[in-house]
């Protein structure tokens, strides 16, 4: 795994998100006390609506409450990306979690963000959260494996989004992981879990909602974030809307089932509002496209032994699932190689999109190079049925894959990349639709609900689905 200090991020992208008390609102009172925030990873728009996919609990809390038919959500449709979107209310270029990863452009390697191997929280997210805003206006916040997260200061139990054991406990909250043991949680677990891959998928979610519970009825947090993995995983294995993701759906239902039954346990089910949500939908390939083979026989990628970029190479193209980032490393040279590179990319088999540099602003929300190093040059989606590869050891631009996969990150106005979105409870009307909206509005929505705010968010209240103003 490759490590690399925080120091060696530029000091203005290492930008800690501790803010000065006159950067918050006060709270105010609001119509709710607690808010329960769930993302069911990989669930999209059309499982709502899906005969063959079974999830009582969710569809009880969208009767009592208000769910969108679709929910748009960020650029790249990737998790770590999308669950920084959700509780911020901005777009990637504000919050900086840019995708799951990104090229280092002085090392020429490939950076993780996923899962929260190198950076915690406050290196990453540069802008405020919703649980930054709770936690300053006094209340307590909690977040169960919530993506970049990881040694957030203002999460007052909390586990992080990682695989590794150690990780998991150095940045877990002590007191949290020791009432986990005496209750027999199984915390202990948590990487042989993450090693098994899908088999360990439910008992993941089985322990994160143990977690949750524990604190629901021990904490009463006033904000609490939980992250729920299983249908996102069986979906990349199998594809979109197939038996084993109906199954991981119906598995994440019982789920939120679980957190319901807490809040009653606990006596706060009245005071409680829940917004079950996700980070992006899903489409089922069977090719991959490699821009990088195209560009290596045009002499714009160069690579040592065909495994390791060149240190003079002028271009590399990464892959992010169904986007690909497109960097161009010689910066002095950038018009020239892209008015060169970006119409042969754009007549690839299975490019869809071509994003250019001045569109970046409007299109996706994210910036420039010159702002943030870390942002490509150039981007691209893939059409339905492809997504993106990246290894320099491939030889041929398309490559079938042995199954129909899954994957995400494709440009947001995919219709399959829309999302769902319920929210029900204390301050929420009953029985209403809301035809479309944007993850960038979910951390205000939020906010408001508990009587504070995000300063300079980019969504909107959905006050149409609120019962007060």
């Amino acid at each position: 795994m490759l490590r690399m200090s925080p120091k060696s991020v530029p000091v203005s992208l290492a930008v800690a998100a501790v803010f000065s008390a006159s950067t918050f609102s006060t709270r105010a009172a609001g119509p709710s006390e607690h808010v329960i925030l769930v993302s069911i990873d990989g669930w999209a728009h059309h499982y709502f609506d899906d005969p063959k996919c079974h999830m009582p609990a969710v569809k009880k809390l969208a009767a009592d409450g208000v769910r969108a038919k679709r929910m748009e959500t960020s650029f790249p449709t990737v998790t770590w990306t999308n669950h920084t979107t959700l509780v911020t209310g901005v777009h990637p270029g504000k919050h900086g979690v840019l995708a799951n990863e990104y090229l280092d452009r002085k090392e020429l390697k490939k950076i993780p963000l996923i899962p929260d191997p190198i950076f915690n929280k406050d290196e990453i997210v540069k802008t405020p959260t919703i649980y930054d805003v709770v936690k300053q206006a006094g209340m307590t916040t909690a977040g169960v494996i919530w993506p970049a997260s990881r040694g957030a200061k203002t999460l007052d139990w909390t586990v992080p989004d990682v695989f590794e054991q150690e990780l998991f406990e150095k940045y877990g909250t002590p007191k949290l992981l020791e009432e986990a043991r005496a209750l027999g949680i199984p915390v202990g677990k948590q990487m042989e879990w993450c090693k098994l891959g899908n088999p360990g998928k439910a008992p993941r979610d089985y322990l994160y909602s143990q977690l949750a519970q524990h604190i629901i009825r021990t904490k009463k947090p006033n904000f609490l974030a939980l992250h729920l993995v299983s249908l996102d995983s069986f979906e990349h294995a199998h594809g979109r809307q197939v038996p084993e993701a109906y199954w991981a759906a119906n598995d994440s239902d019982n789920r939120v089932a679980d957190l319901v039954r807490a809040t009653e346990e606990a006596g706060i089910r009245d005071k409680t509002t829940f917004v079950i949500t996700t980070d992006h939908g899903f489409i089922t390939y069977t090719k991959s496209i490699n821009p990088n083979v195209l560009l290596r026989k045009e002499g714009f990628v160069k690579a040592v032994l065909g495994k390791t970029l060149a240190k003079d190479s002028p271009v590399f193209a990464m892959a992010e699932g169904g986007a690909c980032f497109v960097y161009v490393l010689d910066t002095a040279n950038r018009d020239t190689i892209l008015a060169q590179i970006t119409p042969k990319l754009a007549a690839l088999e299975g490019v869809e999109t071509v994003i250019e540099r001045k569109d970046f602003a409007t299109k996706l929300g994210h910036v420039l190079a010159e702002q943030d190093p870390r942002e490509p040059d150039l981007c691209l989606s893939a059409k339905d049925g492809y997504t993106f590869s990246d290894s320099l050891a491939d030889t041929q631009e398309i490559n079938p894959t042995d199954s129909p996969k899954g994957a995400h990150g494709y440009i947001q106005t995919h219709p399959h990349m829309d999302g769902c979105f319920v929210i029900s409870g204390a301050g929420v009307k009953k029985g209403g639709v809301i035809e479309a909206m944007k993850n960038i509005d979910v951390a205000p929505t939020m906010a408001k609900l508990l009587g504070v705010s995000i300063p300079g968010v980019d969504g909107r209240v959905l006050v149409e689905a609120l019962s007060a103003p």
